[in-house]
């Protein structure tokens, strides 16, 4: 088998020259990069892969951390760093928590022994404190506002697409409007801040107007069967398409509207009105970040698509 002595030998040129064509070095003239890439072709050469992330100190490998490998969520976000990893050559191992602190701990560990040139948070249990202190082993992007925290972010306006969802809702005169969230608000910041958001707009949230732990489309119809059970109830606010589809199976947007977030497949079939926050061009944007290596918050825009061409007042 060659190897890069060989080539040298062949090619004429210093082993160094070689290394530096292995390395794409900027600084070989095309004629010597050429001929030393001819040389490597006709020998069948396969460089080595580790030997070669040494020498330049990246592999052009990352790591992404996300809650769960089956949600929709992790799906949409995963795409738009796959697409912008792939344009630039990147390797990308995703690494599934189920938001285990010990899991994570283990994953940003493992960054620190440099098994990835850098890592993207998407959702996670660890603090930020606790993140912070990986930085001076690589470069870490957080899908979320991380605050006063010195770490590279990508922020999604999700309490501003609240608070105006429900001000919109509260001036079309709707008073009675349900709410299905996730995990608890001290494990989310999202459900954080659309509890909040409810509170501030609409008033205080009675607790059956409120169902917690859905994340799936199974959840959503049992969230519809509690649900149906309610009185004049006018609006359901969910915290995904999926589990918007799922309440859907046991009610009607012509007596309740019922709104999703994130745009997926579900919400389009099923023409009901949802919260794009873009988690693709988060995951896009998360990517370019880690590479730039810069501590700064890029902001996604949301947009509202309304589809019910019906609701409880126009009729």
């Amino acid at each position: 088998m060659a190897n890069i002595r060989d080539i040298a030998k062949l090619s004429g040129y210093s082993v160094a020259t070689v290394s530096r064509v292995l390395n794409e070095h900027p600084y070989v003239s095309e004629e010597k990069r050429a001929k030393i890439l001819k040389i490597m072709h006709e020998l069948d050469y396969i460089p080595n892969s580790k030997a070669r992330d040494l020498s330049s100190g990246k592999s052009k490998h990352i790591a992404v951390m996300i809650p769960y490998s089956n949600h929709p969520y992790s799906e949409k976000i995963v795409s738009g760093i796959l697409n912008a990893a792939f344009r630039d050559g990147y390797k990308v191992t995703l690494l599934p928590t189920n938001y285990d602190l010990e899991v994570e701990k283990r994953y940003l560990d493992d960054l620190a022994a440099k098994a990835w040139d850098g890592m993207i948070i998407t959702s996670k249990k660890s603090s930020f404190e606790q993140i912070a202190s990986y930085l001076k082993h690589a470069p870490i992007v957080c899908c979320e506002d991380t605050a006063d925290f010195p770490i590279a972010c990508v922020s999604i306006k999700r309490e501003e697409s609240y608070i105006d969802l429900f001000t919109n809702l509260k001036k079309q005169g709707y008073r009675t409007i349900g709410l299905t969230v996730g995990r608890t608000e001290k494990e989310s910041a999202s459900t954080g801040l659309i509890l909040r958001s409810y509170k501030e707009v609409i008033g205080s949230l009675e607790e059956t107007m409120l169902v917690r732990n859905c994340r799936s489309f199974e959840d959503g119809i049992q969230a519809g069967i509690h649900f149906a059970k309610l009185k004049d109830l006018e609006v359901i606010v969910t915290n995904g398409d999926d589990v918007a589809a799922g309440i859907l199976q046991q009610l009607s947007q012509e007596k309740v509207i019922v709104i999703g977030e994130e745009n997926l497949l579900s919400s389009q079939l099923l023409n009901f009105s949802t919260i794009d926050h873009h988690i693709d061009k988060c995951g896009e944007a998360a990517f370019q970040l880690l590479l730039e290596g810069k501590i700064r918050t890029v902001s996604i825009p949301y947009t509202f698509i309304k589809r019910h061409k019906k609701s409880p007042r126009q009729n």
